[in-house]
């Protein structure tokens, strides 16, 4: 059996494992798979899902005014 990279890896499989689930619910749901859902359940999982997945928000990167961040516009093409 393999070693664990992590001792905290199987509670995080966990966690993103019912994390999953809830999302699966709420596409169900939006796709009007299941019936409705009662606000008391869809605050619960707003709620669990907030604690579970990160949400997306917007990243400032700052620098240093004398060590300014330079910038390197890469070209990508085909060997042939």
């Amino acid at each position: 059996m393999a070693a664990r990279l992590r001792k905290t890896h199987q509670d995080d499989v966990r966690a993103k494992i019912q994390a999953s689930q809830l999302v699966n619910v709420l596409q169900d749901h939006a796709l009007g798979k299941t019936p409705d859902i009662s606000a008391s359940r869809l605050k619960a999982i707003e709620i669990l899902l907030r604690k579970s997945v990160p949400d997306l928000s917007a990243v400032e990167l700052s620098t240093d005014p004398d060590a300014p961040l330079v910038v390197t516009n890469v070209k990508l093409t085909a060997l042939e």
